[in-house]
């Protein structure tokens, strides 16, 4: 995967329930810059994360030589690869590797919890996406975007839950629900065009 991004494309801003594999491969061969949360973006900034040297996402990864350091300078060797399918379809190749000495390691109970050695999976496209995530959300845009997304996205939540109680869609089918939605969207637009006028 090579990171040719065009920063002067288009631009999309979604929270991390859009921070997948999938939705980044996409939006990033399709010129779009994608200031996308990942799951666990908050959680990483935090020291308790940082600090955690059992921590899949803190191991040392060596690029070069293809293998990874556990805490007490361990190699965990490549074993192999497997592919992950999604419900759609979208193939993720995901790298294994393994430890030999987990069992005599006197750190193993706060490592991990397995009677084996320890495995850890890494899915090397999507940290290399993340890497350029990262970038992308701590930028100065990225500040920018991501104080902006709660003020004119949640706001409009609330307003057609709460207000309107609007809770759940009462009928099924993509069809449908695009339509009670598109009713639920006009009605809010009309109230704000009123609020504005009076």
């Amino acid at each position: 995967f090579k990171q040719t991004y065009n920063t002067q494309s288009e631009e999309i801003v979604a929270d991390a329930g859009y921070g997948s594999e999938e939705n980044y491969v996409y939006l990033l061969n399709n010129n779009i810059v994608p200031y996308v949360k990942f799951n666990y973006f908050h959680m990483e900034q935090k020291r308790v994360w940082k600090n955690n040297p059992f921590l899949q996402h803190n191991l040392y990864y060596n690029r070069l030589f293809n293998y990874i350091i556990c805490p007490i300078k361990e190699k965990l060797k490549f074993i192999g690869t497997t592919i992950k399918e999604s419900v759609t379809g979208f193939k993720s190749t995901i790298h294994l590797y393994q430890t030999t000495k987990c069992l005599e390691c006197p750190l193993k109970q706060e490592c991990h919890k397995a009677k084996e050695n320890r495995t850890v999976s890494l899915n090397l496209r999507l940290n290399n996406i993340k890497d350029h995530i990262r970038k992308l959300l701590t930028s100065e845009k990225g500040l920018e975007h991501r104080s902006k997304r709660p003020i004119e996205v949640e706001a409009v939540f609330g307003q057609l839950k709460a207000n309107n109680n609007f809770n759940r869609f009462t009928l099924r089918s993509l069809p449908k629900v695009n339509i009670e939605f598109g009713l639920m969207a006009i009605a809010h637009n009309l109230r704000k065009i009123v609020t504005n006028r009076a």
